[in-house]
């Protein structure tokens, strides 16, 4: 944030721009674009570092062996994702206001002066922390599995599988990890953990040839979560539409507010999204969690599966909405010959609803998967499992742009203008908005069967 700043504020690293603020010409030489993405992949690098790990260490300060710590851990998901829309909507209306005011040098300098103090903040709570044992490289456990299994693919199962090879200690001999039941599924990857003569055990084993129970389990849990990882890619995909379509559609609407001279960047209607989180947050964790958990008897109120299911299942409403008022305002252009209008008189406001879906959707998807990967991954892989996580919000954003593609492609033939020509006025929007209405149709589905093929992460001793 501080290079980036640089490059805003530093004469010869800042490009040279002229005109009145908002209309500028600006000159930028090939290495002031080389600085500026240099410190934007430095954004992404830190990023990287901080996004997964970040909440499975929150979450490892509380002891799953105390009852009450344990209790609390869910809810600290659920603030967790709060105050990221606190600073998501500090940063869309009150940073924006001195961009477009003071300069991308305040803009930037701003932030960068925040992360300073985040950055003291983290490291005077030191003495403070839980800290787990780091196990390793999880992926080279991975590969090890797969690597031994393989060597070993002609080799049959014992029908006992106590002959299968594990550690005579208590822990683990992963550092950090308890041990994992045995479980039926994959069966071909326990073929790494079958004891062969040239194994040699009484001598150091090597694990590229043999893997113990429960790293041979760690694999699996991995492998379990792909499926319910994969039905949060179309999930993102409806999310990002908030920086796409949805943008789009506004820039057609009347953005005044009231008679005024204001107007309203389109753009800027997803800090609704961000008041829906914060709106519907505190509402989960302190009345719908209380009230479910009196007809569940789960702990959470709901287990993280079902949080999912009704977040995707409101996502879906999000797009009907938007696809029915695109339907509407597409009436309304038709009946009053507004196609070459650059705004319709229509308010953008009534874009609000799909905004604030989404946000409600998100408390109930995106929560529910940052709990469920941290809890289902095993304890040396879960800052790994919090990653694979997030990557479904780039891979919905990449599915998203391939939707476009394609619909576009397939739209504009035999010059027809598509779904999504220039002019939205002469457009069928809604076609899209449907198409991912029905993906996402589809989507739960799939959730739904994989929710209940899902078998759940067994710590050796646990009672479920």
């Amino acid at each position: 944030m501080t290079f980036l700043t640089v490059t805003a504020s530093v004469s010869g690293l800042k490009p040279v721009c002229h005109g009145p603020r908002g209309e500028e010409t600006c000159q930028v030489t090939d290495a002031q674009s080389a600085t500026f993405f240099v410190a934007l992949y430095l954004i992404a690098l830190g990023t990287g570092g901080i996004k997964p790990c970040v909440s499975s260490y929150g979450a490892d300060q509380f002891d799953d062996a105390d009852e009450a710590e344990k209790k609390h851990k869910s809810s600290f998901f659920n603030w967790f994702y709060f105050s990221i829309n606190i600073g998501a909507l500090i940063a869309s209306s009150v940073l924006v206001w001195v961009q477009d005011n003071e300069g991308w040098g305040w803009g930037f300098g701003i932030p960068a002066v925040a992360m300073a103090i985040a950055v003291v903040s983290f490291f005077s709570g030191t003495r403070l922390f839980r800290n787990q044992k780091p196990g390793g490289s999880p992926l080279t456990r991975i590969c090890q599995v797969v690597v031994a299994s393989i060597r070993k693919h002609k080799v049959e199962l014992p029908a006992d599988e106590s002959l299968l090879y594990e550690t005579a200690d208590a822990e683990s001999n992963i550092t950090g990890s308890r041990k994992l039941d045995h479980t039926k599924d994959f069966s071909f990857f326990d073929k790494a953990a079958v004891e062969i003569q040239s194994d040699n055990i009484k001598e150091s084993v090597n694990p590229w040839r043999l893997c113990t129970v429960t790293q041979v389990e760690e694999l699996k849990a991995i492998v379990r979560l792909l499926p319910i990882w994969a039905t949060g890619i179309i999930f993102s995909a409806v999310y990002s539409q908030m920086s796409s379509l949805f943008v789009l559609q506004g820039e057609r609407m009347d953005t005044h507010v009231g008679n005024s001279s204001f107007k309203i960047p389109p753009a800027s209607l997803s800090i609704f999204d961000t008041l829906s989180v914060i709106f519907w947050v505190p509402i989960y964790d302190r009345f719908i969690v209380p009230v479910t958990r009196k007809f569940t008897g789960h702990k959470n109120g709901l287990t993280q599966l079902q949080r999912m299911g009704i977040g995707l299942f409101i996502s879906i409403l999000s797009m009907i909405a938007a696809a029915v008022l695109e339907l509407i305002r597409l009436r309304m252009v038709r009946e009053h010959k507004y196609y070459d209008l650059p705004e319709m008189p229509m308010s953008i406001m009534w874009q609000v609803p799909q905004y604030f879906l989404i946000g409600c959707a998100e408390v109930f998807t995106f929560i529910g998967q940052l709990e469920f990967f941290y809890e289902q991954a095993p304890d040396a892989m879960r800052s790994l499992c919090s990653a694979l996580s997030l990557t479904t919000v780039a891979l919905g954003n990449y599915l998203s742009s391939l939707l476009v593609t394609i619909v576009t492609s397939i739209s504009t033939k035999n010059g027809n203008l598509g779904w999504i020509p220039d002019n939205l006025n002469r457009g069928h929007l809604h076609y899209f908005f449907w198409l991912l209405t029905v993906l996402s149709v589809l989507n739960m589905g799939a959730f739904l069967l994989v929710s209940k093929w899902y078998t759940y992460k067994r710590p050796v001793g646990s009672l479920r």
